[in-house]
């Protein structure tokens, strides 16, 4: 026999090989046994981006350490370090918002933000909490909370908030100020 009958044999035999092991029963994978895949999330992961847009308008983009997807009740969960980017309608970053941890309801895109919460806007101003939403449709950020806000012209703190996303308009709802005497 001529090598190239050999080569030929084999390679005929090694296709009929991988043929019959593709015709052989189909195996179920196993799931473990105790853990709750009902309740768990769908989607995991770690270091992601997730964007946010309308229209094809980009209105923010959220990286986080780990991010957990569930489709009961819809909402993603993230932790390990949240970091929001908002834009305007131009396509243009305006501001930025850090916190611990954050989650966003999948049905209306709103972000819950907590754990030491900053804001910082593209005119420097700064808004300091422990916990912020923000209301895509609207456009708007809020709390209940205490905040505290420092801009180039002001330091307000009170309790209760509402401002656009740049923090150019604001609402506090109880005012504190610290006043020195002469």
């Amino acid at each position: 026999m001529k090598s190239s009958d050999v080569a030929a044999i084999i390679l005929c035999v090694g296709f009929l090989a991988v043929g019959l092991c593709g015709c052989g029963e189909k195996i179920r994978p196993s799931v473990l046994q105790g853990v709750d895949t009902k309740h768990g999330p769908q989607q995991e992961s770690w270091h992601s981006t997730v964007t946010i847009s309308d229209s094809g308008k980009v209105q923010a983009k959220i990286i986080a350490g780990y991010i957990r997807k569930f489709d009961n009740p819809q909402e993603t969960m993230m932790d390990s370090g949240v970091v929001v980017y908002f834009y305007n309608e131009l396509g243009k970053q305006t501001t930025t918002m850090t916190a611990l941890n954050g989650k966003v309801n999948e049905q209306t895109y709103d972000i819950d933000a907590f754990g030491n919460v900053l804001v910082v806007s593209d005119d420097s101003t700064r808004l300091r909490s422990e916990r912020l939403f923000w209301d895509n449709k609207r456009r708007l950020i809020h709390t209940p909370d205490y905040v505290s806000i420092v801009s180039p012209k002001e330091k307000v703190q009170g309790q209760g908030f509402e401002s656009d996303q740049r923090l150019r308009n604001y609402r506090i709802f109880k005012v504190t100020a610290q006043v020195r005497a002469e």
